[in-house]
């Protein structure tokens, strides 16, 4: 009921404040935004690919999922469709071809955020473009190219390019968010692109790192290790399987090895993940104020509406 209050009259209202709110959407769901939310801050991650499987030759580690993160306007109390991709399934022994894109994650607001599914490493070709793109693997004709990252483009960027072969049993890792992938070289193949750092969820958490490429240890040489962010390793055959990049970070599988059927098969790519920061929204006040407090608010700059 309204009250005489010293010449300001209102009803008597409980102060209201919306706290920050940090919802983290492992697989797919619905995102329904709290009343007082007109803007929020995403992180977009699509699932990684999986290395190039090895038959005859060593695969390439596939491409991290497309890194994306900003502020998008949103309208208070209203639910928005959330798609988190999946990672590319690996190649199983002893088929020789190439690793399997990751699949793309949505944020579903009034203008649509979609991060791109990881390119796939390859098997002795040239590694397949995507959000980051996919290591080459190595055999003939000789050396080989790193697929190409942010495709499609987008700015800022949303990944890396893979990874090049050198033609002699050593592959290329797959590209991550943060970094390229690196080519084979004598002596080994290549890691992983690093990832890139983010701390919507509230603390610094590394995620999106290419997968390393493959080799096959009798040659003497070093397989590549996963990117920092969830990268799987490359396989060492015969001693060592190639490793899946971590699920919710979008890490690329490491490649293939060589000779099948011992650890010859390709890893699957991580899945993605979907983080929705709202800030905290605006303070909604009593409505009972007497004059001396209004003019002390107004004369502070504190008075709120």
């Amino acid at each position: 009921m309204a009250s005489s209050n010293g010449g300001v009259v209102g009803v008597d209202n409980p102060p209201v404040e919306q706290p920050i709110t940090i919802t983290t959407f492992n697989s797919s769901g619905t995102l329904t935004t709290t009343p007082y939310t007109t803007t929020l801050t995403y992180l977009v991650i699509a699932g990684g690919a999986s290395g190039g499987g090895g038959a005859q030759y060593v695969g390439g580690g596939g491409g991290a999922g497309g890194f994306r993160t900003g502020p998008t306007p949103v309208s208070g109390g209203s639910p928005y469709p959330i798609t988190v991709g999946a990672g590319g399934a690996g190649v199983p022994v002893p088929n020789g071809q190439d690793g399997v894109a990751g699949s793309n994650s949505v944020l579903g607001t009034p203008t649509p955020i979609t991060s791109a599914g990881g390119g796939a490493g390859a098997k002795y070709s040239d590694g397949i473009a995507g959000g980051s793109g996919g290591g080459a693997g190595s055999g003939p004709p000789g050396s080989q190219s790193g697929g190409a990252g942010n495709t499609p483009p987008v700015s800022p960027s949303q990944g890396n390019t893979g990874g090049a072969s050198d033609g002699g049993g050593r592959s290329g890792g797959g590209g991550g968010a943060g970094a390229v992938g690196t080519g084979g070289v004598s002596g080994q193949s290549g890691p992983g692109g690093a990832g890139t750092a983010s701390s919507i969820s509230g603390s610094s958490v590394t995620r999106a790192g290419g997968g390393g490429g493959g080799v096959m240890n009798a040659w003497g040489h070093a397989g590549g290790t996963g990117g920092a962010g969830g990268g799987g390793n490359g396989a060492i055959a015969p001693n060592s399987s190639a490793v899946a990049g971590t699920v919710n970070t979008g890490g690329g599988g490491g490649g293939a090895g060589f000779p099948a059927p011992i650890y010859a098969g390709s890893a699957a790519g991580g899945s993605g993940v979907v983080i929705v920061s709202e800030p905290a929204g605006p303070y909604k006040a009593s409505g009972i104020w007497d004059m001396n407090a209004l003019y002390d608010n107004v004369k502070a700059g504190t008075w709120t509406t």
